[in-house]
């Protein structure tokens, strides 16, 4: 059992209990709407799929990635390029496949095409294009805005079971992963293009002469509060206050949660092209007319330092910028 050969790229999609990881939709557009998705509940996951044309499933109790990348290593033989979301299965795997396979591993790609891949490193401060010139296994970063999936109906292959695998040749089973338990990331310290709640601070969160770190701080701890996580616009990490992973926008990071609660942020054009589609965004902004407030499910005309200091009295989070003087506020 092998793919199509005509297949230059392949979308390799591991999912649990028919859960798409976060970025399939984007690798799957990366691959031309081409994917193979393995795991357990794999009808489910695949009708939740919008950018999957042509869709195969390989269901599987387990996704112990040694194992699993012995038994996937045959059926992609003819697949040029191999790509996986960066989810943590996805990055379990791809080195595994890699190896298994005997191809180079392109990691952290950006974009991506039969034979050029885009890769960033040093915080995103360096863009690497690196030329293809044979089979490879690559990893997308999720959060990055990719061409639109291509249109038409969607045609669904299952396949039969393959065998359980066998962790590569010189290799014992010590070398496979054993899941003990799946925890949910700690919100405080999930990259934010995984995250489901964000809480951004802008610089109308900042009166003049306040300690904007410590104000990004007791942000920080009301997120943590909601079980969400801290985001922030430029004009915050270029004032040091908060670190340029927390920055959101186009010229940092892309996300896309189900609530977006903006804390003094007038929705800059920058700031807004990293928003992706949040299900839901509140804005807490002295400007109704801000493009923030506009884009708002709910939009809080008020002072947003003095709304933050109340959210953290209600939520019983103290700091020293718990009390704040009240100014309007609503650059961001």
């Amino acid at each position: 059992m092998t793919m199509p050969a005509d297949l230059a790229v392949l979308a390799v999609v591991v999912v649990r209990d028919g859960q798409l990881p976060l970025g399939a939709d984007e690798t799957v557009t990366e691959a031309g709407g081409a994917a193979l998705v393995v795991g357990s509940g794999t009808r489910a996951a695949a009708g939740e799929l919008d950018s999957g044309r042509r869709v195969w499933l390989l269901e599987r109790s387990s996704v112990a990635p040694g194992a699993l990348a012995a038994a996937l290593a045959p059926v992609l033989s003819g697949v040029g390029m191999v790509l996986l979301p960066a989810s943590p299965d996805g990055r379990d795997l791809a080195p595994r496949l890699a190896v298994t396979m005997g191809r180079a591993l392109l990691a952290g790609a950006v974009r991506c095409t039969p034979h050029e891949v885009e890769l960033t490193r040093l915080d995103d401060r360096l863009a690497l294009r690196v030329a293809v010139d044979g089979p490879a296994v690559v990893t997308l970063r999720p959060g990055r805005p990719g061409r639109a999936g291509p249109a038409g109906r969607t045609e669904v292959t299952e396949l039969p079971a393959a065998g359980p695998g066998t962790p590569a040749a010189g290799r014992g089973t010590e070398w496979d992963a054993e899941n003990v338990e799946v925890l949910q990331p700690e919100p405080s310290t999930v990259d934010l293009a995984e995250a489901r709640r964000i809480v951004g601070g802008g610089a109308g969160l900042v009166p003049a002469g306040t300690d904007g770190e410590a104000v990004m701080r007791l942000l920080a701890d009301v997120a943590g509060a909601l079980g969400a996580s801290a985001g922030a616009t430029r004009v915050v990490t270029d004032a040091g206050w908060m670190g340029y992973d927390r920055q959101i926008g186009t010229t940092g990071v892309a996300v896309s949660p189900e609530l977006y609660v903006a804390f003094g942020i007038s929705g800059a054009a920058q700031h807004v092209g990293g928003l992706g589609e949040p299900a839901h965004v509140v804005s807490v902004n002295t400007d109704p007319s801000c493009p923030m407030t506009l884009m708002a499910d709910l939009g809080i005309v008020a002072d947003a330092p003095a709304v933050l200091a109340v959210l953290a009295d209600r939520l019983g989070v103290t700091g020293a910028a718990a009390d704040q003087p009240e100014e309007a506020s609503h650059a961001g």
